[in-house]
């Protein structure tokens, strides 16, 4: 191609890479130019994850919120469990052999990985609960060795009357603890702001250095 400075095949220089303020990128972006161009890329440092990391004191507050609430409920389930004349682990272990996932077998390993207790200790709970009353032990058909648990018809009342008080207590106390929860998980989201959109641009932005050029050189025809 032939302009007013001459033949300039062979003589291309590539564009200076221009200064982009930083008060323009927000966040991580990048300038991409078209297919067959040099592209540039200007990345700026993110401090989202820093601002996350950053508390007030009403997250302090949500948080000890959710933690009352919590408390509460477990107080109102324990003060039941005694009343029905069960300790609240005990009460515990019979909820979660009656609600065992499907497929489940109803094992003391199977009960002390539901309660989060070590093995010893949910065999100890099911001495008890058997000695009261509440479980009867079987051997396993298919397996001899294998134990498994069971709640007797006494175990089967009580927990159907203590379901049905926490079933109770839940629809009353439910929507204030699921509003400590809510706060809770959204504490910090209001000074995070949305993310930006990808690849956005601005309006007032000056036109990349490859377009520049290619304007140049239509001017030069």
């Amino acid at each position: 191609m032939e302009g007013k400075g001459g033949d300039q095949r062979g003589s291309f220089q590539p564009p200076r890479m221009r200064r982009v303020p930083w008060r323009r990128l927000d966040f991580a972006e990048a300038v991409c130019a078209p297919e067959g161009a040099t592209q540039y890329i200007v990345i700026r440092y993110n401090k989202a994850s820093d601002m996350e990391k950053q508390l007030r004191l009403s997250d302090y507050q949500s948080l000890a919120d959710l933690r009352y609430e919590i408390r509460k409920f477990l107080h109102f389930s324990e003060r039941a469990a005694r009343t029905a004349g069960l300790e609240p682990r005990q009460h515990q272990l019979m909820l979660a052999l009656k609600g065992l996932p499907k497929g489940s077998r109803p094992r003391i390993g199977e009960l002390a990985e539901r309660l989060r207790i070590q093995h010893h200790s949910a065999v100890e709970l099911v001495n008890r609960l058997a000695a009261g009353g509440y479980i009867s032990r079987n051997r396993a058909a298919d397996d001899r060795r294998e134990v498994l648990v069971t709640l007797t018809r006494k175990a089967e009342k009580v927990l159907r009357e203590l379901s049905l008080h926490h079933r109770e207590e839940l629809r009353s106390q439910g929507p204030v603890l699921l509003s400590a929860v809510k706060r809770a998980m959204q504490a910090g989201e209001s000074r995070m702001g949305p993310s930006p959109a990808a690849g956005r641009t601005s309006a007032a932005e000056p036109a990349p250095p490859n377009q520049r050029q290619g304007r140049r050189a239509k001017a030069n025809v």
